[in-house]
């Protein structure tokens, strides 16, 4: 089975990251895995944070001679801003320093600043604050791009693109191809294929930026080439949609997800929902007539693109504050202000792709198998010459 982990807390001294299950014989860039780090880390509406990291990996275990080779990789990232945070939080209390404490007693309304102290038993927020904080999420980008490098090896491509900031919302279907051109893009605004409608965007950004607010938005994750046959109907836990929904909804602050059509279909008449079925006798192949579905039916993939949005709710950390309590006088009070970003968006379609690659990769290895990457290509290419029998 396909697995990981991460480690880390936000001024921690490193992330960590490893990935267990994947066959040995998968060719790695660090070129690769880096851009995509780079990529979480830009975006209009970043923080100040951004300009003091700059993600590499650092490759410990698992990667040889530019290869897999079987064992668990192991990844560790950087946290610059380690530096400024060794005396606030120490592993030991002999190498604290009076008066660097930076505690949170004033918990944040929509961060897990309350609702894990309380869990925990903590007098205060700032544990809580250091693990529940997005900046876990460039480990899962560094262990997403290795599943991404593997799912390339049998033609599956992941790729997202921003489909709404604030009250602003592209309109107009968007080709696979502009979403590549997106995801090449070496100054990225907002990560959404319509120059004009990212302008719009931009503006709702810098409207919730001079008003101390954050704002939220729709991300969207394509995934072109995936076979059927991936997931399966048969338990709740192993339908691929379940798992991909599971994927993105843990992606810090996302509060919703959408496959395919999902809440216009709730809304229509089935026969104006379904995706007609098709076969093209010269070619061989079932077709459909479109796509509401999003790549899967019935907890599994069909063969056309699978498409995911995530829903990501605004910052919870406001430079205008909202009421809240302070925790050792329990007075009202306004809740805590910690640096933070006005807008996220684009930097979580990037988290939503190591998401989605990370499902399928695990889900296309259920199928296969294969302790190296030649065995699962065998196993793959006589699976593809099952269904181009059928």
């Amino acid at each position: 089975m396909l697995r990981f982990e991460t480690a880390g807390e936000s001024h921690g001294e490193c992330l960590v990251a490893t990935l267990t299950g994947l066959p040995a014989g998968i060719p790695i860039s660090i070129e690769y895995l880096d851009r995509q780090l780079w990529r979480r880390q830009q975006g209009y509406g970043r923080g100040g944070r951004m300009k003091i990291e700059a993600d590499r990996v650092h490759i410990i275990s698992g990667i040889r001679h530019s290869q897999t080779i079987g064992s668990p990789v192991a990844i560790l990232i950087e946290n610059k801003d380690w530096k400024n945070w060794t005396a606030s939080l120490p592993v030991e209390s002999k190498d604290a320093e009076p008066g660097k404490d930076k505690p949170i007693h004033r918990p944040r309304p929509g961060h897990a600043d309350l609702a894990g102290a309380i869990k925990y038993n903590l007098a205060e927020a700032r544990y809580i604050l250091e693990r529940a904080s997005a900046r876990e999420s460039a480990a899962r980008v560094a262990v997403g791009a290795l599943a991404r490098v593997f799912l390339k090896q049998f033609g599956i491509e992941v790729l997202s693109h921003v489909i709404a900031v604030g009250p602003v919302r592209l309109e107009r279907a968007v080709t696979w191809e502009e979403i590549v051109a997106v995801t090449e893009r070496e100054e990225i605004l907002l990560g959404c294929a319509d120059r004009d409608t990212e302008q719009r965007m931009k503006e709702a950004v810098d409207h919730a930026y001079r008003t101390g607010d954050t704002v939220g938005g729709i991300f969207e994750v394509v995934a072109r080439g995936v076979p059927p046959g991936l997931g399966s109907h048969i338990a709740w836990d192993t339908r691929l949609d379940g798992r991909l929904a599971q994927a993105i909804v843990s992606i810090q602050a996302v509060k919703g997800v959408e496959i395919g059509y999902a809440e216009q279909g709730a809304l229509s008449y089935g026969s104006t929902v379904q995706d007609t079925i098709h076969y093209d006798k010269p070619r061989q192949e079932f077709y459909r007539g479109s796509n509401r579905a999003g790549g899967l039916e019935g907890g599994i993939s069909n063969g056309q693109d699978i498409f995911v949005r995530g829903l990501l709710k605004p910052i919870s950390t406001l430079r205008r504050p909202l009421e809240s309590v302070d925790l050792p006088t329990r007075e009202p009070a306004l809740a805590a202000y910690e640096r933070s970003d006005v807008a996220v968006v684009p930097a979580a379609g990037v988290i939503g792709e190591a998401m989605v690659a990370l499902v399928l990769a695990q889900a296309f290895l259920d199928k296969f198998g294969g302790d190296s990457l030649h065995e699962t290509r065998r196993n793959f290419d006589g699976y593809v010459t099952q269904v181009r029998n059928f």
